[in-house]
C-alpha cells in the first residue's frame, strides 16, 4: 500500500514529538531507538527511513542561515515552549540534572550540544563555522538560562517580559557576531 506524500512528514513530525518527549524525560543516553519508535507507535527499523542517526534526530533542522537561526530563537522563547516542559528542549529540563549524572551521560549530552553549536555556527558563519562556535556556545547557555528562569517566575507577565528580552538579547548577539 502507497502512502499519499504528507503521511511520510506527518509520521516524522509524530517521531520528533514523542521522541522529544521521551528524551526529555530519560536523556539522550537513556532513550534508544526501538524505545522512542515504540513511543511513536512504529518499528524500530522504520526510524531509519526518516533518520541517520539518534544524533540527526536530535539536530533536526530550521531554515539556513540567519533566518534559521532568528526562527529557532522566536520558536524557543515562546509561551508555548516555556509552559510545555515536556514538548520543551531538553537543555532547559535538563541541564541540572545532566551537570550531576555519570561521565558517559555528561559525554553524550556534550556531543549533543557540540552538535547545536555547530549548527548554530553554520548559520552565523557558513564560510567559516569554527569562528562562530564560540557565540554559539554563549547563545545556547543564554537561551537555555532564560528559558529556565521564565520557567521559574510567578509573574506570568515578567516572565513573557523577560521571553520578550531573551529574543532581544539573542538576536543582538548574533548580530554582533556576523559584524564582525
Amino acid at each position: 500500500m502507497r502512502y499519499a506524500k504528507e503521511h511520510k512528514q506527518e509520521t516524522r513530525q509524530r517521531i520528533i514529538a514523542t521522541a522529544g518527549r521521551r528524551l526529555k524525560r530519560d536523556g539522550i543516553d537513556g532513550s534508544g531507538v526501538a524505545t522512542l519508535m515504540k513511543d511513536a507507535g512504529l518499528t524500530g527499523g522504520t526510524f531509519y527511513a526518516y533518520f541517520d542517526s539518534k544524533d540527526h534526530l536530535v539536530a533536526t533542522q530550521a531554515a539556513p542561515g540567519r533566518a534559521g537561526l532568528e526562527q529557532i530563537i522566536r520558536w524557543y522563547f515562546s509561551p508555548e515552549q516555556r509552559d510545555s516542559i515536556q514538548d520543551g528542549c531538553p537543555n532547559a529540563a535538563l541541564l541540572d540534572e545532566i551537570a550531576r549524572s555519570t561521565d558517559p551521560t555528561r559525554q553524550a549530552y556534550t556531543h549533543g550540544a557540540l552538535v547545536l553549536i555547530d549548527g548554530f555556527a553554520a548559520r552565523l558563519a557558513p564560510h567559516d563555522p569554527p569562528s562562530a562556535r564560540l557565540t554559539s556556545l554563549s547563545l545556547l547557555g543564554m537561551m537555555a538560562g532564560t528559558l529556565q528562569l521564565s520557567r521559574a517566575l510567578t509573574d506570568r507577565r515578567l516572565a513573557d517580559q523577560l521571553l520578550e528580552q531573551g529574543i532581544r538579547n539573542a538576536l543582538a548577539l548574533i548580530d554582533a557576531e556576523q559584524h564582525n
